[in-house]
C-alpha cells in the first residue's frame, strides 16, 4: 500500500578528506529511516552528496599539486565508496560540481539579485577559514569561531548579500508557528534565542578572494559562496529550475526531513528557508539536527592513531555489526560514543549471543526435533499470550522511535523482544518437551512461536541491519517479510522446512583483537608523527600546514626590548587596519634600524604570548644560516598582506 511520498536527505559532506565514522553516522541513520519508510509503504527518495566548492578545497589541491577538481573527484569517489560500503541506498548521489546543479545555482542568484533579495556591497569582519564564514565580534566566543573554536583574522572583501534581515520576522512566526520544524527542541530554543530575535544580519553570497566556486555570470570576478550552491543541492538534485521545475522536484518537494549535524543546524534552518522564501518555494517539514559520535570521550585524530574509517571497521566486524553499533550507541540528543572495547562488548553480548543464539538454536531444534519442518501452533498456553504480547508491542516501539528520530531506542526494541524469545525459551524449555511423547504439541507450539518471534524480529530489523535480516529469512525459507504481515502474530506457515542453521555472528576474541587494534593504533599514530624523516625534519599532512597562516609584513617601527637584550619589539603592518607587535629574539644580528621599511613574513595567527612584558601577536621567518648565524628572510617585492602558500 503506497502511502504517499517520503523525502529525505543527509547533509552533503565536504570533500577536503576521506570521512571517518563519526562522519559515517549519519548517511547510515538517514538510510535506516528511508528503509523503514519504504518498508511501511512509503514512496521514499533519498539524496546524499558531496559538497566540492570553497577556498579550503582550492588550498588542499594546491598543496597536493592537483587541479582542485582532481582532488574533489579523488575525495567525492572516497565519500560515495563508503556510502556503498555501508549498504546505503541513496536514490541520487549529487555533486555540487555537476553541470545541471552549476548552471541552476547561478539562475537562483540572478534571481535573488534581479528581485533586490541580493545586493551588492563590501564585507569587513572576523573570517575563519576553515568555516569559511564572516563573524561579529560579538559572535565569536573567547575571541574565536563559535562553529570550530579556531582563530579569526580580519578580513576586507567586495560581496554580494543576500537580505536575510528582510525575511527576519517571517521566519520567526514560521518558526514558531510549526513546532516541529526544527528538531529536536533544544535546538529550536538555540536558533531563535541565540541567533534569530538578537537580530539577523545580511550573508555574504559572494567571494572574489579564490576562483574554486560557481561564477556569478553578470560579475566573473566573483564566484558564489557556499551557502547558495550547496544548500540548494536539495532541489537542484531533483529538478528545480526558476524557468520551470521537473516532475520529480513537484513530487517530492518540500522534503519531509533534513538530517544533519547539530553544528550546521542554523545553516539549514535560518540561511535555507529564507532562500526559499525569497524564491517563493516551500519550506522544508522538518530540520533534525543530530548528535556527534566521539571517540571515546575524544574528537578522533589522526595524531593520536584513534581515527576510525567505516571501511576499516567493516572489513574487521562486517556491514551489518557496524550499522548496529553506530545506530544503538547514539543518543538521542548527546553525544555518542566510539571505541574499540565497546564495539567488542555490543558485537559479543547483543548479536553474536542474544540475537545470533537465539535464531540459532531454534531453527537448530526445529530440524531435531522435526525434521526442519515448522509445526503448526496447536497447543497454545497462556504464556504464550506474553511473547505475542511482546512482538506486537516491539512493532509500536519501532515505529514511534524511529518517527521520533530515537534511534537507539527503536533498535533496543527489537534486541527486547529477542531477549523476550531467549526468555521464553528458559520459559517453556523446549529440551524437556522432546523427552515427552505426549508434549509433542506443545513443543510444536513453542518451537513455532520462536520462529515466528524471530520472524517479527528479521522484519523488523531489516532497516538497521538489512543482510541480517535477509540471512534470517533465508535460513528460515520464510517469504513472509513484509511489514504488514506485523499486524498480526501467525503469520509464518507451518509446513515450512527451515535450513541447516550457520551462525549470523561468529564470537570475537576480544583480547586478541584489541592486542591487534593497539598495535596498529600505535603504528598510526608513529605514522602520523614522522611518516618519513627527509633531512632530519618530519612530514607534516595538508591540514596541518593549512592552519598556519603566513603573511607578508611591513616593519613601520622597532626597538630594543629594556628588560630582555636578546629581544626586539616591532610594529607590523600586515595590512589589516590594526597595527601588529612582534616580539622577535633577533637583537644580536639586527639593530631597529636594519629593520624599519623592510618587508618581513609573519606567522599571523600564532596564539599571542608575553615575552618580557610584550604582547607578541605573531613571529617573523629567519634562518638558521651557520653557527650563530640568523638571517631574517627579507620579501620586499611583495605586497603588504600577500598570504604565503
Amino acid at each position: 500500500m503506497n502511502k504517499g511520498k517520503f523525502y529525505i536527505t543527509t547533509a552533503i559532506a565536504y570533500t577536503s578528506r576521506k570521512p571517518h565514522i563519526g562522519n559515517s553516522y549519519e548517511i547510515v541513520l538517514t538510510d535506516a529511516i528511508a528503509r523503514y519508510k519504504r518498508l511501511c509503504g512509503y514512496d521514499v527518495f533519498m539524496l546524499t552528496g558531496t559538497d566540492e566548492h570553497g577556498q579550503k578545497i582550492e588550498e588542499y589541491a594546491k598543496a597536493a599539486g592537483v587541479t582542485p577538481k582532481e582532488y574533489v573527484d579523488k575525495v567525492a569517489g572516497e565519500i560515495r565508496g563508503i556510502c556503498d560500503t555501508l549498504n546505503t541506498t541513496y536514490d541520487k548521489f549529487i555533486r555540487t560540481t555537476d553541470d545541471y546543479h552549476e548552471k541552476v545555482v547561478q539562475k537562483i542568484f540572478k534571481k535573488l539579485y534581479d528581485q533586490g533579495d541580493i545586493y551588492k556591497s563590501e564585507y569587513e569582519g572576523l573570517y575563519c577559514t576553515p568555516c569559511e564564514s564572516f563573524w561579529t565580534e560579538a559572535q565569536l566566543v573567547d575571541g574565536k569561531c563559535p562553529d570550530c573554536g579556531r582563530e579569526v583574522k580580519k578580513a576586507k572583501e567586495e560581496a554580494y548579500f543576500l537580505r536575510l534581515s528582510k525575511y527576519q520576522k517571517q521566519l520567526e512566526k514560521y518558526i514558531e508557528e510549526n513546532e516541529h520544524f526544527i528538531y529536536p527542541e533544544s535546538r529550536k530554543k538555540e536558533m531563535l534565542n541565540n541567533f534569530i530575535k538578537p537580530g539577523l544580519q545580511d550573508l555574504c553570497v559572494s567571494r572574489t578572494s579564490f576562483k574554486w566556486g560557481i561564477p556569478v555570470t553578470f560579475d566573473e570576478k566573483h564566484v558564489i559562496y557556499v551557502w547558495i550552491d550547496a544548500l540548494s543541492n536539495y532541489i537542484t538534485a531533483l529538478g528545480y529550475d526558476p524557468d520551470g521545475s521537473g516532475e520529480l522536484y513537484k513530487k517530492y518537494w518540500p522534503a519531509d526531513v533534513h538530517i544533519i549535524g547539530k553544528d550546521i543546524v542554523r545553516f539549514h534552518t535560518i540561511y535555507w528557508p529564507i532562500m526559499l522564501m525569497a524564491l517563493g518555494e516551500p519550506l522544508p517539514k522538518q530540520v533534525y539536527g543530530h548528535p556527534w559520535l566521539l571517540f571515546g570521550t575524544d574528537k578522533m585524530s589522526k595524531s593520536k592513531g584513534n581515527v576510525i574509517y567505516a571501511d576499516d571497521l567493516v572489513k574487521l566486524l562486517g556491514v551489518d555489526a557496524v550499522r548496529y553499533y553506530l545506530l544503538s550507541e547514539m543518543p538521542h540528543a548527546n553525544d555518542g560514543s566510539i571505541s574499540y572495547e565497546t564495539i567488542i562488548e555490543r558485537y559479543n553480548s547483543d548479536l553474536a549471543n542474544t540475537l545470533g543464539n537465539l535464531v540459532n538454536r531454534t531453527i537448530a531444534m526445529t530440524n531435531k526435533y522435526f525434521d526442519g519442518v515448522v509445526p503448526a501452533p496447536t497447543a497454545e498456553e497462556e504464556l504464550d499470550n506474553e511473547l505475542k504480547a511482546a512482538a506486537s508491542a516491539a512493532v509500536k516501539d519501532v515505529d514511534e522511535n524511529i518517527n521520533s528520530y530515537h534511534m537507539a531506542d527503536a533498535v533496543e526494541a527489537v534486541m527486547n523482544l529477542a531477549k523476550r524469545c531467549n526468555k521464553y525459551i528458559d520459559e517453556t524449555a523446549p529440551w524437556a518437551l522432546a523427552k515427552d511423547e505426549s508434549k509433542k504439541e506443545r513443543l510444536g507450539t513453542v518451537l513455532y512461536n520462536l520462529l515466528e518471534g524471530i520472524r517479527f524480529i528479521g522484519v523488523l530489523v531489516s532497516p538497521f541491519m538489512p543482510d541480517t535480516s535477509k540471512a534470517i529469512f533465508e535460513q528460515m525459507s520464510c517469504d513472509v517479510t513484509d511489514y504488514d504481515s506485523l499486524s498480526a502474530f501467525g503469520a509464518f506457515k507451518p509446513g515450512t522446512v527451515v535450513k541447516t542453521p550457520t551462525p549470523l555472528f561468529a564470537r570475537i576474541d576480544a583480547e586478541k583483537m584489541l592486542s591487534e587494534i593497539a598495535e596498529k593504533q600505535k603504528e598510526a599514530a608513529a605514522k602520523e608523527k614522522t611518516i618519513e624523516e627527509i633531512e632530519g625534519v618530519a612530514q607534516i599532512g595538508i591540514e596541518d600546514f593549512s592552519k598556519v597562516d603566513l603573511r607578508v609584513a611591513e616593519v613601520t617601527d622597532c626597538v630594543p626590548v629594556k628588560r630582555a637584550k636578546k629581544l626586539l619589539k616591532l610594529t607590523l603592518n600586515d595590512g589589516t587596519n590594526k597595527p601588529r607587535t612582534v616580539a622577535s629574539g633577533i637583537a644580536k644580528w639586527y639593530k631597529p634600524e636594519d629593520l624599519i621599511g623592510k618587508k618581513v613574513i609573519v606567522v599571523s595567527n600564532l596564539k599571542p604570548a608575553v615575552l618580557c612584558g610584550v604582547e607578541s601577536a605573531g613571529m617573523i621567518l629567519a634562518g638558521d644560516c651557520g653557527e650563530d648565524d640568523v638571517k631574517v628572510v627579507f620579501v620586499d617585492g611583495m605586497p603588504v598582506g600577500a598570504k604565503i602558500r
